[in-house]
């Protein structure tokens, strides 16, 4: 699919002006401020009404989020209620529940506890299982491993990729984390300011980045993320 416009303005001020591409999986990738969230949010109709937002897309099918949208936040927590058992906050049947704890490798037991006795890694496995509840056409990924330890993120990452391999949903994965997006998408897109800088296949745009600030994302990932292209 393909966003070809976004614009969200506040006050007759362009806060983000892009377009891209999303023809399996794309890393949306900027440093904080750069209008990752924005992105996000818009597409999830989601922003104040105080923000104007102008979506044109072509796709062969229609956005709606809870339906063809599906979100995974950064902090499970959110997108889930502490004090209800978690079987109670899947909204279909339970034999489809217990199909997809398995396909997100967890165990029915769990079903029967609160999101608090849950490991970070355990609870982001049960909301991409409620995401996927939905049976979107595309998945929004906001930064959903920041908060994990290194081999938990590992997991996830390559639990999305077996995922989409297997239902065939487009991902749109927000991020800072170049490792992260390396690992898990084949395209990029590159935002500051809420403008395109650069964007193309992942292995091109490491190898050989053109814009400065690209090259300033990747030696930041080398030096503090043991980056590796």
């Amino acid at each position: 699919m393909k966003i070809s416009t976004l614009r969200i303005t506040k006050d007759a001020k362009t806060l983000v002006d892009i377009s891209f591409d999303i023809p399996s999986s794309l890393a949306l990738v900027g440093q904080s401020g750069s209008g990752k969230s924005l992105t996000i949010k818009a597409l999830l109709g989601m922003l104040p009404q105080t923000m104007d937002v102008t979506l044109k897309y072509e796709s062969d099918f229609t956005l709606v989020a809870g339906e063809t949208l599906a979100f995974v936040p950064q902090n499970p927590f959110t997108a889930l209620s502490p004090l209800t058992k978690i079987k109670k906050q899947f909204f279909i049947p339970p034999p489809k529940v217990a199909a997809l704890f398995k396909q997100v490798g967890l165990g029915s037991e769990l079903l029967e506890r609160f999101p608090p006795e849950l490991s970070g890694g355990q609870l982001q496995r049960v909301v991409i299982a409620m995401a996927l509840s939905h049976e979107p056409k595309l998945l929004l990924l906001d930064e959903p491993t920041t908060a994990l330890d290194p081999q938990t993120r590992v997991l996830i990452l390559n639990l999305l990729k077996e995922l989409q391999a297997e239902l065939g949903f487009k991902m749109l994965f927000v991020t800072h984390d170049m490792n992260s997006a390396k690992m898990l998408c084949e395209n990029i897109c590159v935002i500051r300011d809420g403008s395109v800088i650069e964007s193309g296949e992942m292995s091109d745009v490491l190898q050989a980045p053109v814009a400065a600030y690209t090259k300033t994302l990747i030696d930041a990932n080398f030096a503090n993320r043991n980056f590796r292209i």
